[in-house]
């Protein structure tokens, strides 16, 4: 697989626009595309257009300035790559008063090497959540407190049941359960109009994992995404995911890290 190919396919088609389909509030500033999710802001673009120095500060001084003055967001995400110009962007969004959250990888794999049969222990019965179902939403909370269960935090059962109710023709909810425990689970996001879907909040509860569990949830959401049309798998990942990630043939492409602005500083 040409990883030069998949990063072109990432800013071309996973940049800008596509993150910001589902916002409430969109505006744009030069490069920058700045959007409001509730109570939440997010900055994106494809590339900064070759802005440096003091006009690169000026830009991130003025998106600062827009979401505390315009909107009513708590926190801000600016989501930078690696392989983002110029090389002391991080050095410039800190000095600005941005603190950065943990380095991800980005990883990218074709969606039919990832719907394969994955050997799971007998008790564990795999199932995507659907909202026409009577248990639907008490199947949200068991899925979003095992979520933070496993690594405290995800999406609370309230975003969740909207955002499935919500955007059902996009968005996907799996899960693994023993009996009545939910012990693995995760998401599948279609990006319309490309060839991609996003794997996020993938979380298993420790005593259950190496036993291939994850890797299952993770070939049965392919095999959803390939009847789906989508030829490609994304996922920003964390240092625990990314091997089991690259086992099931998602590739690293690039990182990502999210630079976040608050409007009460943690103390």
């Amino acid at each position: 697989m040409n990883v030069g190919h998949l990063l072109e396919a990432y800013d071309a088609q996973l940049r800008r626009e596509a993150e910001v389909l589902t916002a409430t509030g969109v505006s744009q500033d030069g490069p920058l595309v700045r959007a409001v999710f509730n109570r939440g802001g997010f900055v994106t673009y494809r590339d900064l257009g070759g802005l440096t120095g003091e006009d690169l500060d000026d830009l991130i001084a003025r998106t600062i300035a827009h979401f505390r003055d315009e909107t009513d967001v708590d926190e801000v995400e600016w989501k930078t790559r690696g392989h983002d110009e110029p090389a002391d962007l991080a050095e410039r969004l800190v000095r600005a008063g941005l603190v950065a959250d943990p380095v991800e990888t980005v990883m990218i794999g074709e969606a039919s090497a990832l719907a394969v049969p994955v050997e799971v222990p007998d008790a564990v019965r795999i199932r995507r959540l659907d909202p026409a179902d009577a248990g639907f939403v008490s199947d949200a909370h068991r899925m979003s407190a095992m979520q933070t269960t496993a690594f405290g935090g995800g999406p609370s059962a309230d975003d969740l049941v909207d955002r499935l109710t919500r955007t059902a023709d996009l968005s996907e909810a799996w899960i693994a359960e023993v009996g009545d425990e939910v012990v693995c689970a995760g998401r599948l996001e279609v990006v319309p109009g490309t060839e991609f879907a996003g794997l996020w909040g993938g979380a298993t509860l420790e005593p259950w994992r190496g036993r291939g569990i994850y890797r299952a949830l993770v070939a049965a959401r392919a095999g959803s995404a390939i009847a789906r049309g989508v030829r490609y798998l994304h996922s920003d990942c964390t240092a625990m995911s990314r091997p089991i990630l690259e086992r099931s043939g998602l590739v690293p492409v690039t990182t990502t890290t999210p630079y976040l602005w608050r409007r009460h500083p943690q103390a």
